[in-house]
């Protein structure tokens, strides 16, 4: 694995501490690579976020978002019944996965189906931001002197 060392970042830009915070952030959360997931693009507006949670109840799944940080956690309820495996193979491990949403960038609503935990994501720009057409008002004609013909 290699990591990368932010530092010189640092001392070198002022005011971008935020952004050299995300890519720090990005480079950790990659590192477990725990449970899997897919970003995809539905629209020009519209994300997706599928997340393989196999073996997880939606009553131990939890979702939210703050300060446009979304964050998805998986917490197995304790198994009391003593097993023997012989192979153990299925991941019933606890998680976080996060994900920066960029501003304006709304859940919508989240399903649970077949082993995959479906976040669908939109952006919704604020009347203000989106762009508008400005008329262009003409002059009105000047008006002729009397005596004078138009040509």
């Amino acid at each position: 694995m290699r990591t990368i060392d932010f530092a010189p970042l640092y001392r070198s830009v002022v005011g971008f501490d935020r952004l050299a915070g995300l890519l720090e952030t990005a480079t950790a959360d990659a590192a477990t690579g725990y449970p899997p997931y897919n970003i995809e693009r539905t629209d020009e507006n519209g994300y997706r976020i599928d997340i393989a949670v196999a073996g997880f109840r939606s009553d131990e799944l939890d979702i939210q978002v703050k300060e446009n940080l979304l964050t998805v956690t998986g917490r197995k309820a304790a198994n009391e019944e003593p097993r023997r495996y012989l192979h153990r193979g299925l991941a019933e491990r606890n998680f976080e996965r996060r994900f920066q949403l960029a501003d304006y960038v709304v859940v919508t609503e989240a399903n649970l189906a077949d082993g995959l935990l479906s976040i669908a994501l939109k952006r919704e720009l604020p009347e203000a931001l989106k762009p508008r057409r400005i008329e262009i008002a003409t002059a009105p004609a000047a008006s002729l002197i009397e005596g004078e013909k138009a040509a």
